[in-house]
């Protein structure tokens, strides 16, 4: 998907000789403030190749992954799987997947774990809670304080009992335990360390393999 400096620059040189976006296009849905969940999903359904959030009636469109982070998150979500799966402890999935943690607010944590007993009907959309979520945050200072501090609010109000963060820039893994109404560090994780969970009881991977399997190392 195109940046806007690279539509910009694509416009200054199209047929009509004109740079002007096709506004028209957004008057067909609601103004931010006013998005409904139907109109979200409804939205989200055709717009498989951006994961788009839905925030107290306004659309956030999440960057698009670099490989880094794809090979990072793949790579955790098959540790998290081989897991769980033997144990009968539930499913683990990864974006894109809706997740409603309350009314008006639908998320897309890179990988979501759900235990047993939430697994139900699996044609329902979107899932309500999880029990836990992994961010790797992207680049960019909007994008980390999303994951470093807006999402850490409201998984902790959803009541999202385990929440880890998993950060390719400072190279380090925290894992926040829910403590009330709010997280409590569990971890904080540096390479030579064993990242580890309180939820899954057992399960830990070394944060140098995590981020040299986005290094391809």
């Amino acid at each position: 998907m195109a940046t806007a400096t690279e539509r910009k620059a694509r416009s200054d040189g199209s047929k009509n000789g004109r740079s002007i976006p096709a506004w028209d296009v957004a008057t067909i849905f609601p103004m931010q403030g006013d998005w409904t969940e139907e109109e979200y999903l409804a939205l989200e359904r055709q717009s498989r190749n951006r994961m788009i959030e839905l925030v107290d009636g306004r659309l956030e469109v999440l960057p698009m992954p670099s490989l880094r982070h794809q090979r990072i998150v793949k790579w955790i979500l098959r540790r998290v799987d081989d897991f769980i799966m033997p144990r009968k402890l539930g499913e683990v999935e990864m974006a894109p997947l809706p997740v409603r943690l309350f009314s008006g607010q639908i998320r897309e944590p890179d990988i979501v774990f759900f235990e047993a007993r939430r697994v139900r009907d699996i044609d329902e959309e979107p899932l309500d809670g999880a029990d836990l979520v992994m961010e790797v945050p992207s680049r960019g200072k909007k994008n980390r304080r999303r994951d470093l501090v807006i999402k850490k609010q409201v998984y902790a109000r959803a009541k999202i009992r385990e929440y880890w963060i998993i950060d390719p820039q400072k190279r380090t893994i925290t894992v926040l335990w829910l403590s009330g109404n709010t997280y409590k560090v569990h971890g904080a994780f540096k390479e030579g360390d064993e990242a580890t969970s309180k939820l899954l009881k057992g399960f830990k991977v070394a944060v140098s393999d995590v981020f040299a399997a986005g290094e391809a190392r």
